[in-house]
């Protein structure tokens, strides 16, 4: 299955011309339950007008409610609809800072590229849900094409829906049941870790000064790592905070922790004089990719896992003549200590292994 394959016909079709102002309605009140708690869309033409606290509501029924909403269906025009559903977007926009700055908004262009079985305006209500999602579809799509099925508890999807109201899709990540191809994953990993032995991990890397979120996000979106303010004592250790996707299989989440902590210890944040780190921002973005997931490559297959940063790699190819084998080997040392791993481990665990 190829990665444009696994949902891109798997998806409900989308409609072709505007939608109808019913249903569209009854869609942004859902998209309405997005916007942070205790936001309100701002007052457009044809919304509801505030009531003042001091005039006293009467109480209605169900059946006035429906009858009130129908009425004020007919009177809104498609103009008037039209302007308060923009409204109710561009607030949700504005809630979430998504396309705050000119690479979020780039990244929207190429989701809603890759996204081609989805229509425009549902890849950017996908984007807003969940950023990085690769595939996505149906509960009853995923069932009958690959005999897969949403976990319990997870969280659905809105998109407009044909003749709709809305529809309810999956991410990839958020379903379970038969095994998918190796490609159908952006950072496949090969190799079992327990939840124990990554929580394990886990806390070295906190006490080690770094700071440790968990982002829920879509297959294509793995971590990253960023400084926080420099500390009081220049020689003292910088802080940082690293996220990881916690969708991914805690195979790929514990390669993901070692490419992000590679890219501290090679340098590419800046100098650590706490942490005797020199600066080495100079390098390329793809001489710091390669160095970073071949260190994290090294870490990985040293605990038994395997990823498949071939792929990864290939879209750097040229930085490999002038790849810094020192550098890699220093900073994958540096890592296994952040994570709490050390060689006599590594080596008690080959012995289970063969013993196993």
């Amino acid at each position: 299955m190829a990665a444009s394959d696994t949902a891109q016909n798997a998806t409900p079709t989308q409609p072709a011309g505007a939608p109808k102002v019913g249903w569209l309605r009854t869609f942004m009140t859902a998209v309405r339950n997005l916007l942070p708690s205790g936001t309100e869309p701002p007052n457009v033409v044809g919304g509801p007008t505030p009531v003042p606290a001091s005039v006293a509501t009467p109480e209605v029924t169900p059946a006035d409610a429906h009858q009130a909403a129908s009425a004020q269906g007919d009177l809104v025009t498609p103009d008037q609809a039209e302007a308060r559903d923009r409204a109710l977007i561009e607030q949700l926009i504005a809630a979430t800072r998504l396309y705050a700055a000119s690479d979020a908004v780039k990244e929207l262009m190429e989701f809603a590229i890759r996204l081609r079985a989805f229509a425009p305006f549902n890849a950017m209500l996908l984007h807003i849900q969940k950023p990085g999602l690769t595939h996505a579809a149906t509960a009853a799509d995923w069932w009958k094409r690959f005999r897969r099925v949403p976990k319990t508890g997870t969280r659905p999807l809105l998109v407009l829906r044909a003749m709709g109201p809305v529809d309810f899709v999956f991410d990839i990540l958020d379903t379970e049941g038969h095994d998918l191809p190796a490609h159908a994953f952006t950072f496949p990993t090969l190799g079992n870790l327990s939840r124990t032995r990554f929580d394990e991990i886990l806390g070295s890397v906190r006490k080690s000064g770094i700071e440790l979120l968990t982002l829920d996000r879509g297959d294509r979106q793995a971590g990253w790592i960023r400084r926080l303010p420099p500390p009081a004592k220049p020689k003292a250790k910088q802080g940082y905070q690293l996220a990881i996707n916690g969708n991914h299989p805690l195979s790929t989440q514990l390669v993901t922790l070692a490419h992000e902590l590679a890219h501290l210890y090679l340098g590419h944040l800046g100098a650590d004089q706490g942490r005797d780190i020199r600066d080495r921002r100079d390098r390329t973005l793809a001489q710091r990719e390669v160095e970073a997931e071949m260190t994290a490559y090294l870490v990985a297959k040293r605990n038994g896992l395997t990823p498949k940063s071939e792929s990864y790699l290939d879209s750097y190819q040229g930085a490999f003549t002038d790849l810094d084998l020192y550098g890699v080997m220093r900073a994958a040392n540096a890592v296994e200590t952040a994570m709490g791993i050390s060689a006599h481990q590594l080596k008690q665990y080959e012995t289970a292994g063969q013993a196993g």
